[in-house]
């Protein structure tokens, strides 16, 4: 069978991820695995060689995604767009477009950034 005439389908989603971050890598690696649709791109911003959207370490201190529409999201609203793609996430994503509830996330979010680094050197 020839498969050079499959089409070939964009991800609903890139995500940009810290691959110098060990908290980064083992969420990644879980959503990776979880991903059984393979809806994601995951894309490591660490490395140098993705271009991305944004100013890189602007993406290297906040966690992004794409959509396939090409709309970048940060933050909360990046995590609640990945989980709707995840289908056993896919509840906890839909909840988070209540602006209510993404506003705690966010907030939560923010609260986590500045505990990240210490988190970091405890899982190095």
């Amino acid at each position: 069978m020839d498969h050079s005439l499959e089409p070939v389908l964009k991800p609903a989603l890139t995500i940009w991820y810290d691959g110098a971050c060990p908290l980064c890598i083992r969420e990644i690696a879980l959503m990776q695995r979880l991903d059984r649709h393979k809806r994601i791109a995951f894309t490591d911003v660490a490395n140098g060689d993705a271009p991305c959207p944004l100013d890189r370490q602007l993406m290297l201190a906040r966690f992004h995604a794409t959509t396939a529409a090409g709309e970048t999201l940060s933050g909360a609203a990046a995590f609640a767009a990945m989980w709707r793609e995840i289908p056993i996430l896919r509840p906890l994503g839909l909840v988070a477009r209540n602006r209510l509830v993404l506003a705690l996330l966010e907030r939560a979010y923010l609260q986590f950034l500045k505990i990240r680094p210490a988190l970091q050197r405890w899982a190095r």
